[in-house]
This record gives structure tokens, sequence and C-alpha cells, in this order.
């Protein structure tokens, strides 16, 4: 087993192990979410109790983010307040932005839902929806590796995106002006009716602290 000091910068199938105190992800599900096919249909309980269903939203653009408070890759892009205007914009553009927390009970960034709705609160975040899935199905089913591992599923339920957030794959907020940004341009080329051109990335950040079970 990997040692549990690392974080997993996710390239492809090949991970890459950087020297940090932050655990690597175990997942041994088969992911079957595929760009350009339907996205894989999941219910799971909202933070706020209710629960939500992929297939409910068809005909909206769908984001999914997995999220981890405690990791330094998404502080970075909530500390400088990149994830909340990407979810404002995404929100003005008519898509629905759910946040998945797969973290394991007792593992990095578990939370339950009235902790994960405080944290938006004062992160001044306005996600759609916060999703809770602590036993890792539905992180498994789509192969989510990291935090932030970034989906986008289109009005049709075809998943049109997946993978990183942006470009560069660090935790300094200094690089959020030099990356380019997947996800961002990603939903602008929805918005105006065109293909993802890029419907596929290296996703990258802290491994996500999936159950053995």
């Amino acid at each position: 087993m990997q040692s549990r000091r690392h974080v997993l910068i996710a390239l492809g199938s090949l991970p890459i192990l950087a020297a940090t105190p932050l655990t690597q992800a175990t997942s041994t599900a088969t992911a079957t979410a595929t760009s350009g096919q339907p996205a894989p249909d999941f219910t799971l309980p909202g933070a706020d109790g209710k629960p939500v269903s992929l297939q409910a939203l068809r005909g909206k653009t769908v984001v999914l983010e997995w999220t981890n408070h405690d990791c330094p890759y998404v502080r970075k892009h909530y500390t400088s307040g990149n994830m909340q205007t990407l979810q404002k914009d995404a929100a003005a553009q008519g898509a629905v932005w759910l946040q998945v927390i797969s973290s394991a009970p007792g593992g990095q960034g578990h939370v339950d839902g009235p902790a994960a709705m405080k944290l938006n609160a004062e992160r001044q975040s306005k996600p759609a929806g916060t999703l809770l899935d602590p036993a890792g199905r539905v992180g498994r089913l789509y192969g989510a590796k990291t935090t932030p591992h970034m989906y986008i599923v289109n009005a049709q339920g075809l998943l049109v995106y997946a993978g990183g957030i942006d470009s560069i794959p660090s935790s300094r907020l200094e690089d959020i002006a030099k990356a380019e940004p997947y996800v961002r341009n990603a939903l602008a080329e929805l918005a105006a009716g065109k293909p993802v051109s890029k419907a596929s990335t290296r996703p990258y950040g802290c491994s996500i602290k999936y159950s053995d079970a």
C-alpha cells in the first residue's frame, strides 16, 4: 500500500505521487463514466437532507465538483474566490453545480450535512447542492481520483467534460491567473452551442479518501 502521506496528482491512469501530508486514494471499482457517453445516473442525499437525482436534472447542464475542504488544492480555489466565481457564473448560464464529498467517515475531508453547509456559508460558496457520498459509490462510479476533480454533463445527459479545473497542477494561488481554465472554457462552449474542445484533461489535487469497503 502506498504511504498514507502522499497526494495523488492524477495523470490519466498513471498516478504521480508528490510528498505531502495527504493520504493516497484507494479505489478498486471500475469507472463507467466516459466522455461522450451517457453520464452514470445516481441519487445521493444532499447536505440539506433532500435527495438529488442526476436523472431529474435532465435538460440542464450539470457540473460535478468532487471536493475536500482540507485539501490545499481545493483551498487554493476557494481562498482565491475562483471556485465561487465559477459556481456563480455557471448558475447565471443556467447550469446546476453540485459538490460531491466522497471522503469516508474518519478520512480527510469527511463532513456531515450541517458541517458541509456551514463550510459553504463561511466560504460564501453557493453550489446548487452538496451531495454526500461517504461510501464512495458515486465517486468510484465516475472514477473520481482527486479533489478537485471536475465533470460536466450536458442537457442531453452526456458526459462532455472530465478532468482538472485548470491546466496548472499546483496549490499556489498565483497560478490560477496563468492557467488555462478548462472548466470555464467548457461551460462557455456549451453555452454557445459548441462542442467541448477539450473533453478530457488531467485532474490534479489530493487523492479522494475512499472507504476500504
